[in-house]
């Protein structure tokens, strides 16, 4: 990719699989701006219409195991985008729904789609962007995953108020089937790879988990704690942010989604520098830049709460890239897609722990105790990285013996 030509080429393929990203995020959480007004339309409680949000978060996690294991049969790239085409379908139908249950259920089932873009968007971009070009890869995907999620809530926002929820949904569904028509266009061809039969899911579970080791085991362990910890900042500071000394109201409080901007534009440079730096000091350096940001939050000012946050999710993401790029190198080559939809997986339970664990937490030492929880958790996965994310020449040169003369120089 020397010539200019290429360069144009891979900046080109770069922005198909961002915004392969951005369409599959329009979705996942575009519901939160929408439950005063369906808490209103259906008569429900607060907890009933939060399934609207938990419903495809769910689904995520319960398909992405079983999303490599198909893609490896019927093709990573051919996988994406029938999956985006897929979920363009149950999103505009959701604005069909004549009772809370059908909606719930349209939103779970896109859910089940998105780890066919996401998931197998990790191995498909592994495969493409092989070598030192991996991380510019994952972060554009995990950029178009950011502003995603921040643009499919304004869109949701923004249609509800003027047009009402239903088209919300129709509007959203429309820009995925876009998505997915600029996907089929603009994703390059994976490599060939070798001949073999794929394996069904099931097989590839069992296989994945026969070669399980720390290396891998570790990199979930960090999915996990990545998402936790960003869930559980953004959920209860909301909380904090509404009680004294701030009693803010919810619009204000919405508004500090624009902080993932933060992130969606640090992101890309924090690309090349996981190529060059490698991904355990790239996540070192984000939690250190999330403590902080933690930290930041506990002064008693907007401005300082604001600016925390920006820091939060930026470290967030950053750890994001970092973390998936190590999983192409620690996940078997021929594993790459189980093992992507199992991080997946730990991925998003981490977030549902997120929402959950902090709540005692909070009842008992407030803002201050869920903070030094995140933080906890935070080190927590810094520790496993430090001590298991090897390359495979670094455990080599580790295991190797000793020279004679360091070996009695001990």
């Amino acid at each position: 990719m020397g010539s200019p030509n290429c360069a144009r080429g891979d900046r080109a393929s770069l922005l198909a699989l961002a915004a392969a990203g951005v369409c599959t995020f329009l979705n996942v959480y575009a519901a939160q701006p929408l439950l005063p007004l369906l808490e209103r339309a259906f008569g429900a409680s607060k907890a009933q219409v939060a399934w609207t949000v938990s419903a495809p978060a769910v689904a995520v996690a319960l398909a992405s195991p079983f999303a490599g294991a198909v893609a490896d049969r019927l093709g990573r790239r051919r996988v994406m985008v029938l999956s985006l085409l897929a979920l363009a379908v149950p999103t505009a139908l959701a604005g069909t729904a004549r009772s809370l249950p059908a909606l719930v259920a349209w939103r779970f089932l896109q859910g089940v789609a998105v780890p066919g873009v996401y998931a197998v968007g990790l191995a498909y971009a592994s495969d493409v962007w092989q070598g030192r070009g991996v991380g510019r890869a994952m972060s554009a995907l995990i950029t178009g995953n950011v502003l995603g999620g921040f643009l499919g809530r304004v869109i949701a926002g923004v249609c509800a108020e003027t047009f009402g929820w239903r088209a919300a949904f129709v509007a959203l569904g429309a820009l995925t089937a876009v998505g997915g028509l600029a996907a089929s266009r603009g994703l390059p061809p994976e490599p060939v790879r070798a001949a073999g039969r794929p394996m069904h899911a099931l097989a590839a579970m069992r296989a994945l988990a026969s070669r399980l080791d720390a290396r891998l085991a570790s990199t979930f362990a960090v999915g996990f704690g990545i998402l936790f910890g960003l869930v559980a900042t953004f959920t209860y500071v909301t909380f904090h942010l509404a009680g004294p000394p701030f009693g803010l109201g919810p619009s204000v409080i919405s508004s500090l989604f624009v902080t993932y901007l933060v992130g969606a534009f640090v992101t890309p440079f924090a690309g090349r520098w996981i190529d060059r730096a490698g991904s355990r000091r790239a996540l070192a350096g984000s939690v250190a830049l999330g403590v902080a940001g933690g930290a930041l939050t506990l002064f008693p000012s907007v401005a300082a709460v604001g600016a925390g946050l920006a820091l939060s999710c930026t470290a967030a993401f950053v750890a994001q890239a970092a973390s998936t790029s190590f999983l192409q190198v620690a996940a078997p080559r021929e594993l790459r897609s189980a093992a992507s939809g199992v991080y997946v997986s730990a991925y998003y339970l981490g977030g549902s722990a997120g929402g959950l664990l902090p709540a005692a937490v909070w009842h008992a030492a407030g803002w201050t105790g869920c903070v030094s929880m995140v933080a906890v958790v935070q080190l927590a996965t810094l520790a496993l990285a430090l001590r298991f994310w090897r390359t495979r020449s670094e455990r080599t040169q580790a295991e190797a013996p000793l020279p004679v003369e360091v070996a009695s120089a001990r």
